[in-house]
């Protein structure tokens, strides 16, 4: 199941700064039609961190939204369903 009860977010730096810290979950980057990356860890510093750069292939693909869900817990299940269902073109299969 694709991310549960989300809009999409604008991936821009001021949306992101707004997030709280230590929000633990996984995210997914987007354009258009198209995900790019689903990210798993503290989703504010995540998210800032492929927006300076950390990623080639995200910097690439240029993602313009973005979606998460809180886990609360270890995200590494919903991580790996969410890159079977979305086959995002930046995660390593």
């Amino acid at each position: 199941m694709p991310f549960m009860q989300q809009l999409p977010r604008e991936y821009s730096r001021a949306v992101i700064e707004d997030l709280p810290k230590g929000q633990i979950g996984v995210y997914g980057l987007f354009k258009q039609a198209v995900w790019i990356y689903i990210g798993k860890g503290d989703i504010r510093d995540c998210l800032m961190n492929h927006l300076m750069g950390d990623n080639p292939c995200v910097t690439q693909f240029d993602p313009t939204s973005w979606m998460a869900e809180v886990t609360g817990g270890d995200p590494t299940e919903r991580h790996k369903q969410l890159i079977a269902e979305l086959e995002p073109a930046c995660n390593a299969r």
